[in-house]
This record gives C-alpha cells, structure tokens and sequence, in this order.
C-alpha cells in the first residue's frame, strides 16, 4: 500500500506528521503532488492557539503538480503545473447561488485527507475535484503559484473598493495583503499612498509601486491624507491591518462618495465609533472583504501566470517538509511575508 504525509496540528504549538493510505483519482478528481505550500495567519492561529478547533490540517495556499487525473477529467494532464482553491462552497444554498459563493453558509468546512478536518496543503499530495483545479503556465515558479489565493483575496478587495483610473488610493499596512493591494491598485491606475508605521516595510512599499509612504508612527497619517488630496480625502481606503481602531482612522480618511474597504479581520472585535450622519451626508461607503469568488481566484492565477503581478519579494523563506515546525516559528514572526513548504 502507497502512503503520503500530511501535516496536522494537534494542540497549541504541536505538529504531528502522518501517513495515509494514498489513492488513485476516479471520476472528476484529480492528483496533485504538492511543490510549495504557503503558511497563511489561518495556520498562524491554529499553531498559536487562537483558533483550536483540533485536529486540524492546515494549508490553503498551495501549487503543485498533476500527478493522475480520473477519467472524467478533461482540463489537466498529468504534469500540468496547477494551484488549488480550497475555500468550499456548497452551491446550494442563498449566497452560492446569488453569485456570492465566497459568503456561503458551509464555507471552510474542508476535508481534503480522509478523517482529518481542514484544507490540508501541508501535505505531500492532495485529491481534489476538477473544478477546484486552476492551470498555470508551463514557465511559473510553484512557489510564485501558490500565492495564488491571497492574491485572489486583493482582487475580491479591489473590486470591492471599486477602484477606478485616477484615484487616490491608501493602503493602511505593508505586509503581505498591503504589497499585494498595492500592486492591483497600481493596475487600476489609481495613485497609490501607504501608511505603516515600519520603515522596512515602507521600503518595500515603495518597490511594490507606491507613490508616496507615510510613516504613521511619526506624523499624523489623518491630516497628510487630507493635504495630499487638497482636504477631499481619499477616494478609496483599503485597512489592512487588524486593529480596530485603525479601522476608524481609515474611515476618517476617506473622503465624500469614498469607499472604505475593511479587508483585515478585527482580533479583538472591539466596536468603533462612526457617525451616521457624516455617513448620510457624504454618501462614504464602508464595506469589507472576505474570501474570493471563483472569478476572483481564476483572474489572480492569470496575473500571476502572465507575470503582471510579481510576488518574488513577498517570499521570506522556504522551508523544507521535514523542518515543519521550523517554518511555523518563522511564519508567527511579525516581520515575515509568507513562509514556504517545500516538498
């Protein structure tokens, strides 16, 4: 009997390596051999503690190759180079059918390896259905590739924020999600203004497009978004960041008829104050973003195969398998991108 290794959290920093039955697709499913597996704050939380639904197999951002394919498969060929979409979606109820599928009731409900409830990309191979399958180009870096899905998240976030040419757009934080917002925005043809109060990451910023960085450890982020827009405010404010009330900076920020985009989620959920009035009188719409839909993953594995967006400098390490928790004690590190299993 053929067996493979899958990575499953146990407890609060515990990792255990185990070995299932390895089999053969049928039907619609398809066989991937996994290359890079990216460490997302999902994993993060789980490994911490903050999330402790266990045992769980994380691992949601992932490339491979195809391995085998069942005899109904026609868009994959053994070899095909492919990233995965693991958020799950029934399609049965309201929101899958409404065209929101990323909002569905069942969402994050997986289980990919047979018993063990999660995602599962840390894992040496994966059975998946086809139509969670998406090709990339003969050419990419797998690790590139399994970028996919955060970059999928930006495109959902953008498309929320409705970023139109000439807009004066901020992105509050420069980690990963911000550089990646950056990019997509720099692709709408909006100006583009950073507020991180880590000069690293403001120098990053600026390689990822940005056009003016501002370190909001140092001046008042508010009142520079207001000179820089001639007191307007910004047409659009992506918050990136997971604190609260820096969420009711970005609100502040933007200006009448804006969009402000909470794309982080919020640990601790604490409330924030926001007029309704001001709401009533500037028509400023706040919205966020969570997940993304089939279109929005399809267009990030087009950006990413055809190079337009580049993810080489979010890459902070890659780390083999067999050092997994090695990879989690950096990936929990504040000042790392994203961390990558290699198999």
């Amino acid at each position: 009997m053929s067996t493979y290794k899958v990575t499953v959290l146990t407890d609060k920093n515990k990792v255990e390596i185990r070995e299932l039955e390895l089999k053969q697709p049928g039907g619609k499913q398809v066989l991937v051999k996994v290359d890079s597996c990216a460490i997302c704050t999902l994993e993060q939380r789980f490994y911490t503690g903050v999330m402790n639904r266990y045992p769980f197999a994380g691992g949601h951002e992932v490339a491979g190759i195809v391995e085998a394919v069942g005899e109904g498969v026609k868009s994959v060929v053994p070899g095909d180079k492919v990233t995965i979409r693991l958020l799950t979606s029934c399609g049965e109820c309201y929101y899958c059918r409404n065209g929101h599928e990323n909002q569905c009731v069942l969402s994050f409900i997986a289980e990919t390896h047979e018993g063990i409830g999660g995602p599962g990309g840390l894992s040496e191979y994966m059975m998946v259905d086809a139509k969670n399958i998406y090709k990339m180009a003969n050419g990419i870096n797998l690790e590139y590739a399994a970028l996919t899905e955060p970059l999928a998240c930006c495109v959902h976030s953008i498309q929320n924020g409705d970023v139109q040419l000439g807009d004066d757009v901020v992105v509050i934080g420069a980690g990963i999600m911000g550089a990646l917002h950056i990019q997509l925005a720099k692709l709408r043809g909006a100006r583009v203004i950073v507020c991180e109060v880590d000069d690293v990451r403001l120098e990053a910023a600026k390689k990822m497009g940005a056009d003016i960085v501002i370190n909001s450890k140092n001046e008042d982020a508010i009142s520079k978004i207001k000179e820089l827009t001639e007191g307007r405010g910004a047409d659009v404010v992506f918050c990136t960041v997971a604190i609260p009330e820096i969420g009711l900076d970005a609100v502040k920020m933007t200006g009448k008829v804006g969009r402000t985009v909470f794309y982080s989620s919020f640990h601790p959920d604490s409330p924030i104050e926001i007029s309704p009035n001001k709401v009533h009188s500037t028509e400023q719409i706040i919205t966020g973003s969570v997940n993304p839909q089939t279109k929005d993953f399809l267009i990030s594995s087009r950006l990413l195969s055809s190079g337009i967006i580049d993810v080489s400098e979010l890459i902070s390490a890659r780390v083999p398998f067999d050092r997994i928790d090695e990879a989690f004690q950096k990936a929990i590190d504040p000042s790392t991108y994203r961390i990558i299993v290699k198999f």
